[in-house]
């Protein structure tokens, strides 16, 4: 039988970051996430882990290192921009993710983008926001939510969006436990190649990741 050989979607060669005036966040980073893989991304605040999110979309720059992404280098905002489409990041803080005046434009803002016509994009949006059970926050004024209330709704502008990878950094934040059991059935029904999960609650961890790994003192490292 011929071996299967998985593709990296993501691949970081020897990655080092520091902030200016900060001491080094990253040291020699090596990380791939694989086709069909599901990874969590543990470690402590302040240990690199939304950095790691923002070079792999070229919103920060590495000092040194190469980043590959979909099987090819990554230097320039021209290559960056190519990939973004293709990898949804949810931002730790949802107030970075929702600016538009209601929820549904919020949500539909990135299939408008892509060019998808209006009654194709708010159909999705609705339906999107339909199967996270918050349709009815589809007229509401984004900056007036809960803390939840924002977190799903901006998880609803990733996903509107059918990424190819998902980037997902605190998922769970502001939710209660049902709706985290949601999220976790919504995302597994959702046909995503791979993803990455930063976050400190062990359900979510257990619920959607199959291998995990340790950024500490700069470096990446299995623990599972």
């Amino acid at each position: 039988m011929d071996a299967v050989i998985c593709m990296a979607l993501i691949e970081l060669q020897n990655i080092y970051f520091q902030y200016p005036n900060c001491q080094k966040v990253l040291e020699g980073v090596n990380f791939s996430l694989d086709d069909g893989e599901k990874i969590g991304l543990l470690g402590g605040n302040g240990a690199g882990k939304t950095t790691l999110f923002h070079l792999i979309l070229g919103l920060l720059v590495p000092d040194q290192g190469r980043v590959s992404i979909f099987g090819g280098y990554c230097g320039t905002e021209t290559d960056f921009r190519k990939i973004r489409p293709r990898i949804g990041l949810l931002f730790q803080d949802p107030d970075d993710q929702l600016f538009c005046p209601s929820v549904i434009e919020d949500v539909a803002f990135g299939p408008l983008n892509m060019g998808m016509a209006h009654a194709d994009a708010r159909r999705r949006a609705v339906n999107t926001l339909e199967s996270l059970g918050i349709r009815h926050l589809m007229d509401r004024v984004p900056y007036h939510l809960s803390g939840g209330e924002k977190r799903l709704v901006s998880v609803a502008a990733v996903l509107s969006m059918r990424p190819e990878v998902l980037l997902l950094d605190e998922p769970t934040t502001g939710l209660d436990q049902n709706m985290t059991d949601r999220l976790i059935g919504v995302l597994h029904e959702y046909p995503a190649k791979a993803w990455i999960v930063i976050s400190h609650d062990q359900r979510l961890i257990d619920g959607l990741t199959e291998k995990n790994y340790l950024l500490d003192c700069g470096r990446v490292v299995s623990t599972s």
